[in-house]
């Protein structure tokens, strides 16, 4: 690291400044510049992760993936370090991502085996990357509903993007990675539909083919164990110490992917939330709850929505043209933005893409970001939240996530069944939530309410299940928070 002053500010006075910074206040004083004058950042347990992660979260898209002439995408992350932020997110599909974190870790002195290796502070921070492939060998089909992307030449599967990334980020992104390189955790990134769901399983589910194809997940859970069950990790490597998932856009995609998991494999999953989370199918009262129950880790992204909340039109970025570089707007500023997302319940930190840094804090966006996500979980009330939904609705008249599905409102239990012995035993599985939570299921028999089933977020494949005495009709019906219902059709065996 490189040698800071001494300078130090109370807890107290850096709130005051956050929030003075954050209405465009110039109270700063000069000082305050310096990253040693800064206290620590807040952190919180992340899920059953042995790890405290910082609240403020560095994404690597942005200037470190899209990089403007002007922007050094090396001093982003080197800054991030100054300010004590450890959690770090890339991809194998974010360009040249990888390869800036590799150029910032030989200044930071993270490459193993090299002179003056800090094993202290590699250790302390927690870097993910992410796989768009599915399977886990090169060579795999073309199939309907299944997306399989990466960058390179390399042509194959989630264990050589795996490699991939240990080569770019510590190696000489030649495919070789010294030894004792490692990534904390890897995700499939970006799942979108169920069929993507099916292959990430495979060999997990199935009976595994070690000469055919099958999914990422069971390989890359070998080079998190050191074994060699797949026969793809003959030198018995552990290259990775967790496994994760992300998507943006289909939470009841990603509660299965959770509901499958009868291995505890998925220990993180990065999810897009913003403040206008529940105009969409949204994901803080569908997946957020399923993945709070298994104690998994949540990490939120997308709280600008790619920066369509400010200047940026609505769809994914491309180009360095793309990137905001601006911090928030009049009608629409970022503090408030980071408030919303890390009071949603279940959320440890946000990841947030940078595009500019400046020496003035009051210019800085990395400076102004990390001030706002200085707040406790539970900081705001629900009616607080709803004001700072408003907030939202004022970009774009609040149709600024385009890469989440369109709101289907509460819908009926799903897969309802009924068998009829001396009992009746009704079983169904979760309902999607609308735009408030689920409270409660009510069975009907016979036209007449006899039994109220308490909402919980469905683990697993198990379903719910009621018995009853005899009847002849039975409805199940799905309550929300603000008393609407929906309900399955007639079920008489």
């Amino acid at each position: 690291m490189r040698p800071k002053n001494v300078s130090k500010i109370s807890r107290r006075e850096f709130m005051r400044l956050s929030a003075a910074a954050a209405a465009g206040v110039a109270l700063m004083p000069s000082f305050a510049c310096s990253m040693e004058s800064i206290p620590a950042p807040m952190k919180r347990p992340f899920g059953r992760i042995n790890f405290d992660v910082t609240t403020m979260a560095l994404g690597g898209q942005g200037s470190i993936q899209w990089t403007p002439d002007d922007v050094d995408p090396v001093g982003i992350i080197l800054k991030s370090f100054d300010l004590g932020i450890n959690y770090y997110d890339t991809s194998n599909v974010y360009g040249p991502s990888q390869l800036n974190f590799g150029k910032a870790f030989r200044d930071l002195n993270l490459i193993p085996g090299q002179p003056g290796y800090d094993e202290k502070l590699r250790e302390s921070t927690f870097l993910t990357t992410k796989t768009m492939v599915r399977w886990a060998k090169g060579g795999y089909p073309d199939l309907p509903g299944v997306r399989n992307s990466t960058q390179g030449d390399h042509g194959e599967g989630a264990v050589a993007d795996l490699k991939r990334s240990l080569s770019q980020m510590f190696g000489n992104g030649d495919g070789t990675y010294p030894e004792g390189a490692y990534v904390d955790m890897i995700m499939i990134h970006n799942l979108t539909t169920f069929e993507e769901v099916d292959i990430v399983y495979r060999g997990l589910e199935t009976p595994l083919d070690r000469n055919g194809n099958f999914g990422a997940l069971v390989a890359l859970r070998d080079y998190r164990d050191g074994t060699n069950i797949t026969g793809l990790n003959p030198e018995n490597e552990k290259l990775v110490r967790h496994l994760g998932f992300s998507g943006h856009n289909n939470s009841p995609a990603m509660i299965d992917m959770i509901q499958r998991d009868s291995w505890d494999l998925l220990d993180g999953m990065l999810v897009a939330i913003n403040v206008n989370d529940r105009r969409y199918l949204n994901m803080q009262y569908n997946v957020f709850p399923v993945a709070q129950a298994r104690n998994i880790g949540i990490i939120g992204m997308k709280v600008f929505a790619d920066g369509a909340m400010y200047t940026k039109e609505p769809g994914w970025s491309r180009v360095p043209d793309d990137v905001v570089r601006i911090i928030g707007t009049d009608s629409v500023p970022s503090k408030p933005l980071i408030e919303y997302a890390l009071t949603t319940p279940g959320i440890h930190t946000l990841i947030v893409g940078i595009g500019e840094i400046n020496e003035d804090p009051l210019k800085c966006q990395l400076v102004q970001n990390y001030y706002a996500a200085q707040i406790e979980a539970g900081a705001l009330s629900e009616g607080e939240r709803r004001e700072l939904e408003g907030i939202g609705a004022r970009a774009r008249k609040g149709e600024t996530n385009y890469f989440q599905l369109a709101d289907r409102g509460l819908t009926p239990p799903r897969n309802p069944k009924i068998t009829k012995g001396d009992k009746v035993r009704l079983t169904w599985d979760t309902s999607y939530a609308g735009d408030e939570p689920l409270t409660r299921y009510e069975i009907m028999r016979d036209g007449a309410l006899v039994e109220t089933i308490p909402h919980l977020p469905q683990v697993t494949k198990e379903p719910f299940t009621c018995e009853l005495a005899s009847g002849n009709e039975f409805r199940i019906v799905a309550v929300d928070a603000a008393g609407r219902k929906a309900e399955t059709g007639i079920l008489t065996g």
